[in-house]
């Protein structure tokens, strides 16, 4: 049994949910620990059904600060969470918009009073144990079962975890052996997907359903041949797969410009148009949409004029900065830039075809080959699952990168570019795990715009 503190304590409450589809099947978890020591006070989970990241998060906070009331109701308490979202709107620093969030950060301000209450954000790395209480609970939820604490290994995890912020007492690391020899081989930590933020931002198609979920394909780079190399990694879903949560790209296409609706080629090597009215009304909207969700972590951008003026709305909503990669700008289609196919046909009928044909053909006068494009992108790609591991990111970019990050997650052949619709602000979505592959999660979601 764990000690019960004296009157007036201090608790340190870290808290964490997430969803497998988001939404989709979702869990919490919640831990109180002796700030002092280390030792875990108490443990809560539980498999809440179908719902987002964010309200997983939520209720992890509530059961983690109703916890900490329990062990001693005039406690001060310091929350940690890995959700900046929570953890800003909680401080009071960020507005609650969604609906669905606003009873559920009015429950957990009811629980304590708020000058008994701070709020820490950490990075997840500092809060596996509740994440690895959000796993158990998701994975017994998949089984049909409910949470058991007689079964739970996340004491006993974190604390072997060479990286754990904290030193877990001997009283806790004791209790948790004893859970883990109740528990068996089976039911390593490891177990099901992280949860967290970021967990699977793949559900951002209108219906809540990722297109292509589970798709899975080594990510590679392309040769100054134009033949894709690189590394191997065991395709598909194996032993040795990772579940972690990945790097996760939600790419949104810019919002029109005066180019847009006659398809005119627009790309790097053009006049640079800003978006038209409509265009700024596609962005408005797809702000307002990623606002809701609350899952977006990061923005980048193309360098061009309209994804700028794409990007900054959506980090106008979100509070967000907007950076810069040059690696995602458009295609530069030489002497075609700002003409029609049928025009493109009519004067250059043999460079059309040529590129038509060959991903290595470039466009005339200087123009960039998809094979040039596609090794400019897939660096591009590299460095950022670099910079954000295990986060989801705004990338708002082009057709042709867009085309690009998804035919080399999936592995398909350089003419499948010409096979894939991208509308303007249109949403799509790549999941990019740790062992090098890669999920198409969303393609050309417009359900934000109608």
């Amino acid at each position: 049994m764990p000690s019960v503190p004296a009157a007036g304590r201090q608790f340190v409450v870290e808290a964490d949910g997430g969803s497998r589809g988001n939404p989709g099947p979702a869990g919490y978890g919640a831990v109180v620990l002796d700030p002092a020591t280390g030792e875990t006070l108490a443990e809560a989970a539980e498999f809440i059904g179908v719902a987002t990241n964010n309200v997983a998060e939520y209720k992890g906070l509530i059961a983690g600060l109703r916890a900490a009331r329990e062990l001693d109701p005039s406690a001060s308490v310091r929350v940690r969470m890995d959700s900046k979202l929570v953890v800003e709107q909680m401080s009071g620093r960020w507005k609650i918009k969604h609906p669905d969030m606003r009873p559920l950060a009015a429950e957990a301000a009811r629980i304590l009073p708020p000058s008994q209450v701070s709020y820490e954000w950490i990075p997840r790395e500092r809060n596996k144990h509740a994440d690895r209480l959000a796993n158990e609970a998701m994975d017994a939820g998949k089984r049909g079962e409910r949470w058991s604490p007689s079964r739970s290994t996340a004491d006993l995890s974190s604390a072997a975890d060479a990286s754990a912020a904290r030193v877990v007492g001997d009283a806790a690391a004791g209790a948790a052996r004893a859970r883990a020899a109740l528990a068996g081989a089976g039911m390593g930590a490891g177990s099901g997907s992280r949860a967290g933020a970021g967990a699977d931002t793949g559900a951002l198609g209108s219906a809540g359903v990722p297109v292509a979920a589970g798709v899975a394909a080594s990510t590679s780079a392309t040769s100054a041949q134009g033949t894709e190399v690189g590394s191997a990694p065991s395709v598909g879903w194996g032993t040795s797969a990772d579940l972690g949560a990945p790097a996760t790209f939600v790419l949104l296409r810019h919002g029109e410009t005066a180019l847009t609706p006659s398809k005119r080629f627009s790309g790097s090597g053009g006049s640079d148009p800003e978006l038209s009215a409509v265009g700024r009304g596609q962005a408005e909207r797809a702000a307002a949409a990623f606002a809701e969700r609350g899952t977006i972590e990061a923005i980048v951008s193309s360098p061009l004029r309209r994804c700028r003026e794409t990007a900054a709305a959506v980090a106008a909503r979100l509070g967000l900065d907007v950076h810069i990669e040059e690696g995602l700008r458009e295609t530069d289609f030489g002497a075609w830039e700002g003409l029609t196919f049928g025009e493109v046909r009519e004067r250059h009928p043999d460079d059309l075809d040529a590129w038509l044909g060959s991903a290595k053909a470039a466009p005339t006068g200087g123009g960039e080959s998809f094979a040039t494009v596609a090794r400019r992108v897939a660096a591009a790609r590299d460095r950022l699952i670099a910079a954000y591991p295990r986060r989801t990111v705004l990338a708002v970019t082009h057709v042709t990168p867009i085309k690009t990050l998804v035919r080399l997650a999936l592995g398909a052949p350089p003419e499948s570019l010409f096979r894939m619709e991208l509308s303007a602000a249109s949403i799509s979505a790549v999941a990019y795990y740790a062992d090098g592959n890669a999920s198409v999660r969303v393609l050309n979601d417009v359900g934000h715009l109608r």
